[in-house]
C-alpha cells in the first residue's frame, strides 16, 4: 500500500472491526478510501448494488466480468477478491483459471463469451465497442442486462485502477477457499 494506514472516522470503525474479524486485517482499499469517508460509503453502496443476489445477469457472470477486467488492468487485489466471488457464485476453479484465455476454452457459454468480449472492449482505453459487437450483445441480453454488464465492467475498471495506482495488496481470498 502506497499510503500509510489512517485512523478511521468514528462511523467507519465498525467496518474496520468487521474486516479485521472477517479477514484478519482491514483491507487495503478500505484503508485507502477511509481518507475520503463519504466516497468510501458511496463506493460500498454501488458495490453492494452490483453484487446483490438478484439482477438481470447472474452473480457468476458479474464475477466473471469483474475477474477479467481485473486481469486486464493488472489488479492482483481485485483478481483475488473477484476470483473468490466467482467461486462463491458456483463457478468451478477451472473457469477461474481459464478466464484469461476464454476465447480458446470450450468451458465458456456463448453468452459468457459475448459478455467477456464486451467487458474487454469497455476496458480498452478509449473504450472500443463496435456496432457489430453491440448487436450481438442485444441479441443475447435484455437492455437491463446490458446496462448491468456495462456497470459491472465500468465499476471494476474504476476499482482496479484505483487499487493498482495506490498499491492495494493481495489478501489471499482465493487461497482461503
Amino acid at each position: 500500500m502506497r499510503l500509510p494506514a489512517t485512523t478511521p472516522v468514528w462511523y467507519l470503525r465498525p467496518l474496520f472491526w468487521w474486516q479485521q474479524f472477517r479477514y484478519g486485517a482491514v483491507l487495503d482499499p478500505t484503508q485507502i478510501w477511509a481518507r475520503r469517508p463519504r466516497a468510501l460509503l458511496a463506493f460500498m453502496r454501488l458495490f453492494g448494488a452490483l453484487r446483490r443476489a438478484r439482477g438481470p445477469i447472474t452473480l457468476e457472470l458479474r464475477a466473471l466480468i469483474a475477474v477479467r477486467v481485473s486481469q486486464l488492468i493488472g489488479c492482483d487485489f481485485c483478481v483475488d477478491m473477484n476470483g473468490a466471488f466467482l467461486i462463491d457464485s458456483g463457478a468451478s476453479r477451472d473457469k477461474l483459471v481459464k478466464v484469461c484465455n476464454w476465447q480458446a476454452e470450450p468451458l465458456f457459454s456463448e453468452p459468457e463469451r459475448i459478455a467477456l468480449e464486451f467487458a474487454e472492449a469497455v476496458t480498452r482505453t478509449p473504450p472500443d465497442v463496435s456496432d457489430e459487437l453491440f448487436q450481438r450483445l442485444r441479441a443475447t441480453f435484455s437492455d437491463s442486462a446490458i446496462v448491468e454488464l456495462t456497470a459491472v465492467a465500468a465499476f471494476q475498471n474504476m476499482s482496479a485502477r484505483f487499487n493498482t495506482a495506490l498499491g492495494s495488496g493481495v489478501h489471499g481470498f482465493c487461497a482461503k477457499l
